[in-house]
This record gives structure tokens, sequence and C-alpha cells, in this order.
């Protein structure tokens, strides 16, 4: 099997860097013993102008079988001819993955002793592997390296016989890739989708392919648009280990997301920090002297669709949909009586600091999945400033809301507020269950997005949601059926509320479910119409 990558230079940066990134000198061929063959590397051509490298995989069928013992189709025992005449030898697969790993290990890892600045500098690459297998055709091939900055994708069908072409394609394809990217990168996704698209793997798959699958991942495959496919496809559909990496890249995607929201809010609330002279007194302040700075810091950037006011609204300084939901979150929560408060997905600390205010919320707990998100909340809140007595009421701790988590029960109440639109539908279950099935809070209140709204956003393009991060934006039927459904299985029962203008024809722009334990007193104010105040 056999792997090209070239690159082109200029005066100032030579196409020979490539030998120093990958740790071969240009002038010699190299072989390495691997536990299937010889990896042989060597340069076809390599001036300052161009340079490719080649890696050039033997592998031995005999060893193969042996070491096999049974597992991975490499020594599958299908038939005794099947294990010495097949397609290792010659199609890439996990064994050349294996073998860039062991050849190119510290390229791999985007180190470079000689030349340290190299690893951070985007190439023109252009990477060829003449017969791929592609178990899924050409058009997973475009699906699976397309978002990942190739400016070019070619996959071309490689025929069963050229001699007789109406005997179709096979399922191997030549792949090219070209564009500009840091070797490092291009090096992981190989390493990752080369078994992927072969769907099989020479080897057992233990526990410790999740740790290799996320470090080679990291920074790419928790965004990926097919990380699902890739992730059971690279763990031979294992169940448990595929839920394992499922829940860490799903903790890393939210991690990211939040971290990038919190580094603009740190500078805005930089910005802002002269605006009020001690928040410990602002927060007591029941007059609102916050609530300008609370809309500022919320949006540094300008509104986005979910944040801003109302379309029509028509007022000189209409109130932010951001602003309306907390305030219709307080409502339920002193509806219902609630003293201590769980805030779950608690980003910067908005809602957090508006329960401050109210002192019958006598304890508040934030909890959000990023540390950064979380140290941007304590800065809005100043806790290495807040007097003892506002900073024995609260709390800000750490976690993921797909797990159980003993620090979260025994609470009145729990806020989940625009989170659930964040996670992966596989993943929604997990959340339900933490919540509603292991801690167990007496009310839990949730908004979300009614994404048949969002028809009313001007600024928003047709067929978009509110938020680049956002997995599904639901319909007030969809958002009712799962609550309904999430309500009868853990023993809740629940209504439903208006949050901002409740148009007649597509509804309010953000949807409130609150769930009762059964067996509790939750007596609402008012309710916006019977179908809004029905229970499940």
């Amino acid at each position: 099997m056999f792997l090209t990558i070239s690159t082109t230079g200029t005066p100032d940066r030579p196409a020979t860097d490539l030998g120093f990134l990958l740790h071969k000198h240009p002038g010699k061929a190299q072989a390495f013993t691997t536990s299937y063959g010889t990896a042989h590397v060597l340069y076809p051509e390599a001036d300052e102008q161009r340079c490719t490298a080649a890696l050039l995989l033997e592998v031995d069928p005999v060893a193969l079988v042996r070491r096999g013992r049974g597992k991975g189709r490499g020594g599958a025992p299908d038939g005794a001819l099947a294990q010495y005449v097949n397609d290792r030898p010659y199609a890439a697969s996990s064994l050349l993955a294996v073998a860039l790993g062991a050849v190119f290990g510290t390229a791999l890892k985007g180190r470079c002793a000689a030349r340290p600045e190299l690893p951070e500098r985007a190439l023109p690459l252009r990477v060829e592997i003449p017969a791929l297998p592609a178990r899924g055709g050409a058009d997973l091939v475009h699906r699976l390296f397309g978002p990942l900055g190739w400016t070019r994708v070619q996959a071309e069908p490689v025929p069963l016989d050229e001699r007789f072409p109406h005997w179709g394609d096979s399922r191997y394809v030549r792949l090219v890739l070209e564009g500009e990217l840091r070797l490092a990168d291009a090096l992981r996704q190989l390493y990752v989708l080369l078994p992927v698209l072969d769907d099989a793997k020479h080897y057992w798959v233990a526990p410790d392919e999740v740790d290799k699958l996320l470090r080679a991942g990291d920074g790419w495959l928790a965004g990926h648009p097919e990380h699902r496919t890739i992730t059971e496809r690279y763990l031979a559909r294992r169940r448990s280990l595929t839920e394992d990496a499922m829940s860490r890249l799903e903790l890393a995607r939210l991690a990211e997301a939040d971290d990038s929201e919190a580094e603009d809010l740190d500078n805005a609330v930089e910005d802002l920090d002269g605006a009020v002279e001690d928040l410990d007194t602002a927060v007591e302040d029941p007059g609102g002297a916050v609530e300008g700075l609370d809309t500022a810091v919320e949006d540094p950037g300008g509104a986005t669709p979910d944040d801003a006011a109302e379309p029509g609204a028509g007022a000189a300084r209409p109130v932010p949909l951001a602003v309306q939901r907390r305030e219709a979150i307080l409502g339920v929560l002193r509806a219902c009586g609630a003293r201590r408060v769980l805030d779950l997905g608690c980003g910067q600390g908005q809602l957090v600091q508006a329960l401050l205010k109210e002192p019958a919320f006598t304890e508040v707990v934030g909890v959000d999945v990023s540390v950064r998100a979380l140290t941007a909340a304590a800065r809005r809140l100043r806790l290495d400033r807040m007097g003892e007595r506002l900073s024995s009421r609260v709390r800000l701790l750490q976690g993921s809301l797909t797990y159980t988590d003993k620090r979260l029960t025994g609470y009145d109440a729990a806020v989940l507020s625009e989170v659930i639109e964040h996670l992966d539908l596989p993943r929604l279950p997990a959340l339900e269950y933490a919540v509603l099935g292991a801690a167990r809070p007496r009310t839990v209140v949730v908004t979300t997005p009614n994404v048949e709204y969002n028809v009313r956003w001007a600024s928003l393009p047709a067929g978009h949601v509110r938020h680049g991060d956002h997995r599904f934006e639901w319909t007030r039927e969809e958002f009712r059926t799962w609550a309904r459904e999430a309500a009868g299985r853990h023993g809740y029962t629940v209504r439903f509320e208006a949050v901002g203008d409740d148009d007649p024809e597509v509804g309010p722009p953000t949807q409130l479910a609150v769930f009762q334990l059964v067996g509790t007193d939750d007596t609402p104010r008012t309710t916006d119409s019977p179908e809004e105040g029905e229970t499940a």
C-alpha cells in the first residue's frame, strides 16, 4: 500500500521543509520494521520548488494471519485461503494508519525540535492514495474529508475490471486531497479516517482506542457533521466504546463553544468594569441598576436573533428577548416558592446574578461544563470581593449535564435555559435522566427556541438556526411531545408558557416548559391559555 504527501515551496519557504516536519531526510531512503511487514520512506522528488514524501508499506500476509489470531478482517476465519489472499497488502487500511503513527509519530504530534515554528505553519499539501477501500463509496469520502479544510477532495472510483466496464466500479477509490493545512492536522485526519473508510481494523479494538481517537481527533472531530459515523466505525461498532467516546466528544464540544463565547465576554467585562463601583451593592438593589450592564455584557458584539428585541416591537428601547426569558424564569421560580435553585448550563452567570438579587432564593448553584465560562461568571459576580452574606448563597460548579451528579440532588428547582438545543439528540436522554431521573428537583424549568418563529427574524437566512452551535431547534409540537414523554417517564407533570410576543401564526420566539414533580404543590400565577396550562 502506498501514500504520497507533496508540497510546494517559495524562495523564503523551501519545499524541503517537509523533511524537517516528517523527521526524515529527503536524501535518504529509510526502512522501518513493523509488526506486519516493512515500511519504507523515500522522496521521489525533493527540491526548493517541490517535495514529495512517499510511504510504502510492504505487508507480510503470513505475519498478519499469525499475529491477528482471528481478530480483524486480515485474519478473519472465513476460509483458509482468504486469510492469505486478500486486499491487505495493497489497499490503504488500518495497517497504513498504524504505520503513519509509527513512522511519522513526531510529525503527527506536531513537533519539530530543529524548527519549532514549522508545525504551526499551514502548507500547500497534496495527499494521494492510489487504492483506498471506501465502504460507502465516493460520497462518503467527500462527506468525511470535505468539512476538514481541503479545497479539493477527489475520490475516483476504481473499476472492477477495465476490460469489462459493464461490471461497474469496485469499492476502492483513488483519493487525492489538496489544500493548505498544517501537516499534523492532515496526518491526524488520515490516521482516523483510513480505517473508518475501510470500516475494519486488523487488530482487536480495546478501550484504549477511545483515547487514541480523541487524541487524533482533537480540534476537528467533535464538530464534524459525521462525527458519529466516524466514531462508530473507528471503534468497530462496539456500542459501549462508541457511547463513551460520544459522551467525551460532547463534553469537549460544549466546552469549546462555551469557551469561545466566554472569550468575547471577558473582553466586554473588562471594558465595563468601571460601570459599577460595587457589584455587591448593585446585586442587592432590586431597582435594576445592573440590568443595563447585564444586557450589554450579554451581547457585546451586537444582538443575535435570540437576544434581540422582538420584530416590530416599536418601542424606543425594546426589552431584549434574553431579559424577557430571565423574567419569565424568575416568575415561575417565585410562583413555585423555590428557595434552593440550580442553574444548569449557567454560562457566564446572567441568571445566577438575577437570582442573587432576590433574598428569597437562599441558595443558588451555577453549573457549567466550561471552566472558562465559570471563571467569567465569577468575574461577573465579583466573587473575590463579594460580602460574606452574599457569598454564602452562591456556588459555581464544573460538571457535565449528561452525567448523574450527587452534588445536584435535594434542590427545590432547576433551570435549563437555552441548553438542550446545544446537545446532539442522541445525548438528550442522558441529560433527561441526569436531571429528572437522578437529581429530581421539585420543579424544572426548560426554555428553548421555537423554530417556527425564525421566519419573523429578517436578519436570519431561511433554514438557518439562531446560533451556530445549535444541534436542533424544535417546533412547538416537537418540544411539547418530548416534554410530555419525559415528564411521564420520570413522574412529573408539565405545563407550557410562551416567552415573548406570542404570534398567532408561528407562536412565541421562546417556548418554556415547567416540570412539576408529582405529589408536590405548584400553583402558577397565570397561564397563557388552556392549552398552555395542560398537564401530562
